[in-house]
């Protein structure tokens, strides 16, 4: 009898723990989680962590203190907190802060951080704040130099620098068609912001665009009772674009020199770097055809051309992202990222053009310089070495070119290599790992774990999600990912949420949190849909034979391969073939209009956000890259203008616009729809009314409703 009633409670506690396990997976997501306004779904992080200047001890913020950590031990300490900052404000006669500000480090115990127009060091040990600089209300594209802490800034179109709270004026120009010390050819070339000061702050490089040559474009802000235009240059296509220079203008003089960049003047100045001696400045000038680069080192004392260290062609493009790194202790070297030989690789190169070594070489894309040791021994770098969808942390000697793996698990990895080169802070997810964060030696040991993994789902109820590739005509392995919808049951048949998008730059698929997912395809996972995405030809990290081959004429054998996957879906007996539907966003929207039009009756519903309709109304830097000019490719432009498929319009499909969209102006979709009209085909359209290029904020829960409720009610 005991042992029966014993037999009975382990059987009631397996259960009851059955029940529980099964009631804490009941979980379901929200509109308000699918646009991460519920903190409590993302994953957590360790923020503002960094390394304490050239020490091996780390800093992060929690509970708007500052945490002091070391990588050879588990001690925490808390170093800084908000009372200690208001001290400071409080002698200064200024306004306390509220929060923890962002932080950067000058020395091992010291770092300043900016209060609105404000900028303050603060030392650790003594706990006194310095007031050092201050820029103007209103300023905006505020760039500090490490060294001295003088402010670049810009007022409307032109640039200023703060030093020691003087604000001086360094351009003055009034026309509105003139930009100074902002981004130029609209962001593209891996190009963030519009100045550049020298390693010893005694010198700022700027951009300056001169786009009064541009054609106005007409966005429409509703906001006033009479509506207004707010006009925005936009260079289409074969137009007439925009002429940047680059001044560089010396703080101890005050005096300013222009480049000479020569003819002719429609061309790409990239890759600004100064050389260590500050008498140098290098650009990686492109041509409009986006085909030959020299990388060209000139004189700032007179603006001219030194020489030339070397060229770089190709049948295509070149495309060139990042500046040049140079050796502390060897400044007449440098490294230079090149996909010359097919994959992004690092090469180091002398400053008189003469090729020291190709430092990694490999069917895969080095994707981020990290940084030297201190002896300057060893270079780190993340990669896609071991597989094409992860991002994993790599040092080379450059002695004898031997490259270690240091990030131990698989997935995407960020790193922080520490100024001695013995530690590295690791933070990464992957499919298994929300995220976590780890301190690493030049082996690729763990030292210490910093933050543990916890899944911030883990009581949802989510669909199976595999990562798994495909092939494409020519062989290539195109990667997929599938959520199943989180109520699966076999024998039952299920529609498809079919997500695209598709252009270079992106890389949908990869091993990271959730697949690279997001939760809004695990919302519509729960909304018992089949999501499936895949990366086809055109997207990232796969090298340029992989990326190039749609040059001169997208939509073709991208829709290609995306229709291989159709194919795969339609090869499960869980996929109701009958009921497969498309959503996509940008190139996405460009995509999911190109397959519905292109393989009529395939998708039963489609949803395009922010289309390119025609590659003609798109912008110069991006759209001349991957088709050139309308002129020079009539037949690529041709076969891509989806105006010219509007006959086969089989099916339901929703436009979405957003009436003050920069990047894809509404000209596209309009287009569209007037063609519809001419041609008799229904299709449904929205806009929203101020949105740019996206929907964001609050509208972003509207947004992804209106989709959802779109396929609901048609598929």
């Amino acid at each position: 009898m005991k042992k029966m009633s014993i037999l009975k409670s382990l059987i009631l506690v397996s259960i009851l723990f059955v029940s529980l396990f099964a009631n804490s997976q009941d979980k379901q997501l929200t509109l308000k989680d699918a646009v991460y306004m519920n903190r409590a779904v993302l994953p957590a992080r360790m923020s503002q962590i960094q390394w304490m200047g050239n020490s091996n001890n780390f800093s992060y913020v929690a509970k708007n203190s500052l945490i002091k950590g070391s990588a050879s031990n588990e001690e925490r300490d808390t170093i800084v907190n908000l009372d200690d900052f208001n001290a400071g404000m409080t002698d200064l006669q200024l306004d306390s802060i509220k929060r923890f500000p962002k932080i950067t480090y000058i020395s091992d115990f010291e770092f300043r951080f900016t209060n609105k127009t404000n900028l303050f060091e603060f030392d650790i040990v003594s706990k006194n704040t310095d007031l050092i600089n201050s820029f103007e209300k209103g300023g905006k594209n505020t760039d500090i130099d490490k060294e001295t802490g003088n402010i670049a800034y810009t007022l409307d179109n032109n640039l200023f620098v703060a030093v020691k709270s003087k604000q001086i004026q360094i351009t003055n120009d009034k026309d509105a068609g003139i930009v100074n010390g902002q981004t130029v050819h609209r962001s593209e070339f891996g190009i963030s912001k519009g100045t550049f000061w020298s390693p010893n702050g005694n010198f700022l490089a700027f951009y300056r665009k001169d786009e009064t040559m541009v054609k106005d474009y007409p966005l429409v802000d509703i906001d006033t009772r009479i509506a207004e235009v707010k006009n925005t240059k936009y260079p289409m296509a074969g137009m007439k674009s925009e002429e940047v220079t680059l001044g560089v203008y010396d703080v101890n003089s005050g005096k300013t020199v222009f480049i000479n960049t020569g003819e002719p003047a429609e061309q790409y100045l990239t890759n600004i770097s100064w050389d260590p001696s500050e008498q140098y400045v290098y650009i990686a000038v492109l041509n409009r055809d986006q085909n030959f680069m020299k990388l060209n080192q000139y004189d700032i004392a007179t603006g001219e051309l030194t020489k030339t260290l070397f060229e770089e062609k190709s049948e295509k493009y070149v495309e060139l992202e990042h500046p040049l790194y140079f050796f502390d202790k060897n400044p007449e070297q440098f490294i230079w990222f090149s996909e010359r030989d097919n994959f992004q690789h690092l090469y180091i190169y002398k400053t008189d053009g003469t090729l020291v070594k190709q430092l990694t070489k490999g069917d895969w894309v080095v994707t981020e310089y990290l940084g030297m040791d201190e002896k300057e021994k060893f270079i780190f770098f993340k990669a896609t070495k071991d597989s094409p969808i992860e991002q994993n942390i790599y040092s080379v000697e450059i002695k004898n070119g031997e490259i270690v793996r240091l990030s131990p698990d698989h997935g995407t990895h960020r790193g922080m290599v520490s100024h001695s080169g013995k530690f590295i802070i690791d933070s990464y997810s992957s499919t298994d790992v929300a995220s976590e964060y780890k301190i690493l030696d030049p082996k690729g040991k763990t030292v210490q774990v910093l933050l543990e993994n916890k899944d911030p789902l883990k009581d949802y109820n989510l669909g199976k999600t595999s990562i798994f590739t495909i092939k494409a005509d020519d062989g290539s392995d195109l990667y997929c990912r599938m959520i199943k919808p989180s109520n699966f049951k076999e024998g039952e048949k299920y529609p498809v949420f079919f997500y695209v998008y598709g252009g270079p730059h992106s890389q949908l698929v990869n091993d990271s949190w959730l697949g690279a997912a997001g939760i809004f395809q695990n919302y519509m996972a729960q909304h018992g849909y089949v999501v499936f995405t895949m990366d086809n030809h055109g997207t990232d990290k796969r090298g340029l034979e992989f990326e190039q081959a749609i040059f001169r004429n997208l939509g073709t054998l991208e829709v290609e391969d995306q229709m291989k996957g159709v194919e795969y879906l339609k090869s499960l007996d869980f996929v109701d073939p009958e009921r497969i539907g498309v959503d996509g966003w940008s190139y996405g929207g460009f995509m999911t209009i190109s397959l519905m039009l292109k393989n009529p009756g395939t998708f039963k519903v489609a949803c395009a956000g922010g289309p390119v309709i025609d590659w003609k109304y798109y912008e110069v830097m991006y759209g001349e890259r991957y088709m050139d000019t309308p002129k020079t490719n009539p037949e690529g432009y041709e076969n891509a203008n989806l105006l010219n498929y509007v006959d086969q319009l089989d099916g339901k499909l929703l436009i979405i616009h957003g009436t003050m969209d920069p990047t894809v102006v509404w000209q596209n979709s309009l287009q569209f729809v007037k063609k519809c009209v001419d041609k008799g085909k229904q299709l449904d359209y929205f806009v929203y009314p101020g949105h740019k290029h996206n929907v964001r904020g609050k509208d972003r829960i509207h947004l992804y409703e209106k989709i959802r409720m779109y396929f609901d009610d048609n598929l």
